[in-house]
């Protein structure tokens, strides 16, 4: 059979097409090859895709970057005593999700939830009810479960306590926090922290804002190759670089006469309630801050009482108010000084005109006709206006600018205010003449008695001695004595401490309270109308602001203390005379006490630390060196101690040595209220006091468990 000719012409056509398209497959494959071997190429050579350098990026993905936290700065005290510290807060997770399983298959989630939540609840402000219903969400497929408040900014110590439990699936992440081991100290002072947006903590008032800059250090880094599984890549260069530690701020701050002051605070506001108050002790010769506080105050440690009533503000700085009384020492020493006062003269107590408008008294019917220097015993307002008249206004006003009132002292703390007055009219000339009508500051006031305590030579008062790089043992900035003018000649200085001597000692002289058996003091009273903010003053009983300016001892004074209780509400058992020499005649003691026991070798000796060491040979010890020893507990070994060591020991001083066991409460009869409270510090009890002096009756009983 032959073979259609059409037939034949199909085949060979479809060979045809078979051998094009192999052809060009073959082109396109070739081509495609080409392509890939020239891009191949490129990147070998060029190491770029996208302009993304692979190199760079093989690098990076190989090299693990670690930040090297740098700690912020101490602030320490004047024995060097940090009052403010870096250290570490956790916070806390558990893991649910039970396919969450180590490399070698333990469980890393939590398997026992109520063992979980009764050790939570032990350590941890949480009941083991609400524990455990975190433990247990309503989503079965939680993976994990964090525990609110309660979880968050835990001690190392409480760590370490959850952790011995042995319990799976808890989890603490570190972050860098502030410890203030003292608590309510000084705390406007000192200041607070807070955590910006970067993580770093960040001063937010006092010392920590004023010198956030330098207590800030600089992280560092820590550079290396890693292989897959994190191992450090043999034969590889390691690049880091040290962190720089924030600079250590060191203060005049005494921790004993502050803590001392703080309590003695404490129980006064709790007695009247006040709106505000203010007390602060410095040093005269030097002008270094030895102890300031105010109420409200607060705990940096936890942030009790931070801003709750609106007190943001650091009121030995902030605050301005009209003085008052005790801005009779400025007008008593300005006379004397510009030659216009005549002490035995006299004048008509009780009311003066002065303007067309009255000065009263504040005993209204006055004390008849008496002497300059006995109205300034009586804080007599009507002398203290008769005597800015004789000057003048312009002469009392030179007196006010030099004693530096209405300026900012510089003193070294955010928003110090620098003051104001109203001297345009007569009446307000006379009325600056016993403190209203100008607006001071508690530090201005405290500079210008330096002058009155210093036989006219007036101090700066400061707060920080230096700040030292912790890096390089460099001082970064000092800080001493500054003497900053001589308002007033010597010789009226000494007559102005004699005139307030008469506010103590004279029959009729109103600082009586203020006495101390064995040291002369030398005061000033004080109480002011409030001002309503607007063009008058506040009226009612607890609307004045009482005060105490006073110096010790009185013919070379070594301390001044300033003292101001603004609206408080007295008790009729006390005036607020008696109440503010409350806190001024035991801080003042102390503080006198432990000068005169510094200045000398003999009895100035430091602390120990007798902490894990034999209670009874401890106690020997202590004894031998003439010193009242008390132990607590069973325990063979010491596990805490006061005062603790470093602190300066004054001679025949308690110390109480605490050992492990059963303890027994001790008799305190005859105890001091600071021995007292260091002994409830130590056992962490609360204590009550009622009446002044040593004790002589306890609610737990001597012996009693």
């Amino acid at each position: 059979m032959k073979q259609s000719p059409k037939r034949t012409v199909t085949s060979q056509q479809a060979q045809r097409n078979r051998r094009v398209f192999g052809r060009v497959l073959f082109l396109i494959i070739t081509g495609v090859f080409v392509l890939f071997i020239a891009r191949f190429s490129y990147i070998a050579i060029g190491k770029n895709v996208e302009h993304v350098n692979l190199s760079a990026r093989a690098q990076k993905l190989y090299t693990a970057t670690q930040t090297v936290k740098a700690q912020r700065g101490t602030i320490y005290d004047d024995s060097n005593q940090p009052i403010a510290e870096d250290t570490s807060t956790y916070s806390l997770y558990a893991v649910l999700d039970k396919t969450q399983r180590s490399t070698d298959g333990r469980p890393m989630y939590v398997q026992n939830k109520k063992k979980t939540a009764t050790v939570l609840a032990k350590y941890l402000p949480i009941s083991k009810k609400r524990a455990l219903a975190y433990l247990t969400p309503s989503n079965a497929k939680t993976f994990q479960v964090e525990f609110g408040l309660a979880g968050q900014n835990i001690s190392l110590t409480t760590r370490n306590k959850i952790e011995q439990a042995h319990l799976t699936g808890l989890n603490f992440v570190q972050q860098q926090a502030r410890l203030y081991p003292n608590g309510v100290f000084a705390s406007y002072l000192v200041g607070n922290t807070a955590t910006n947006s970067k993580g770093v903590l960040t001063g937010t008032m006092g010392l920590e804002s004023q010198y956030n800059s330098l207590l800030t250090g600089t992280n560092g880094f820590k550079t290396e190759k890693q292989d897959n599984n994190g191992y450090k890549i043999p034969g590889t260069t390691q690049k880091d670089k040290k962190a720089k530690n924030g600079d250590d701020v060191y203060t005049t701050l005494d921790s004993r006469l502050q803590t001392l002051l703080e309590t003695e605070m404490s129980a006064l506001q709790s007695k009247t309630h006040s709106k505000s108050l203010n007390a602060v002790l410095m040093n005269a010769k030097t002008g270094e801050i030895v102890a300031s506080t105010q109420r409200p105050t607060f705990n940096p440690e936890t942030g009790a009482g931070l801003g709750t009533d609106g007190t943001w503000r650091d009121s030995l700085v902030q605050d301005l108010y009209e003085p008052g009384s005790t801005m009779k020492v400025f007008t008593m020493a300005a006379s004397i000084d510009s030659g216009n006062y005549n002490g035995n003269a006299t004048y008509q107590s009780g009311k003066y005109t002065v303007g067309g408008q009255v000065v009263p008294d504040w005993q209204t019917s006055g004390w008849g006709i008496i002497t300059y220097n006995k109205g300034f015993a009586l804080s007599s307002n009507v002398a203290m206006a008769h005597l800015e008249q004789q000057m003048g206004a312009k002469t009392w006003m030179k007196y006010i600018k030099r004693f530096k009132f209405l300026k900012s002292t510089n003193f070294g703390l955010p928003g110090e205010q620098a003051g104001s007055i109203q001297f345009s009219k007569a009446i307000e000339q006379a009325d600056t003449a016993f403190g209203q009508g100008i607006q001071v500051t508690a530090i201005q006031m405290l500079q210008g008695l330096s002058a009155i305590a210093n036989n006219g030579k007036m101090l700066k008062p400061y707060l920080v001695r230096k700040v030292v790089d912790p890096n390089t043992g460099k001082t970064v900035k000092s800080y001493g004595t500054k003497v900053i003018g001589h308002p007033v000649s010597a010789a009226t200085a000494k007559a102005v401490r004699k005139h307030m001597e008469d506010v103590v000692y004279k029959s009729y002289g109103i600082g009586g309270d203020y006495k101390i058996k064995g040291v002369r003091i030398a005061a000033k009273t004080g109480t002011a109308q409030v001002s309503n903010g607007k063009s008058g003053y506040l009226s009612g009983d607890d609307s004045y602001l009482y005060s105490v300016a006073a110096m010790a001892p009185a013919k070379n004074p070594k301390y001044i203390m300033y003292i101001t209780m603004k609206q408080p509400t007295l008790p009729g058992t006390e005036t607020a005379t008696q109440l503010l020499a409350d806190v001024f005649k035991p801080v003042m003691k102390r503080a006198l006490l432990e000068d005169s026991s510094s200045s000398s070798t003999e009895t100035s000796t430091k602390m120990v630390s007798y902490v894990n060491r034999s209670a009874k040979a401890a106690e020997e010890t202590l004894t031998k060196a003439g010193y009242k020893v008390t132990v607590l507990g069973s325990g063979n070994r010491v596990v805490k101690q006061s005062p603790e060591s470093g602190q300066v020991m004054m001679e025949g001083q308690r110390v109480i040595l605490l050992t492990s066991g059963a303890q027994k409460m001790p008799s305190i009869s005859g105890w001091s209220k600071s021995d007292i409270l260091r002994l409830a510090d130590l056992l962490g009890m609360k204590v009550t006091f009622t009446g002044n002096g040593y004790a002589k009756t306890q609610s737990i009983k001597a012996e009693q468990a």
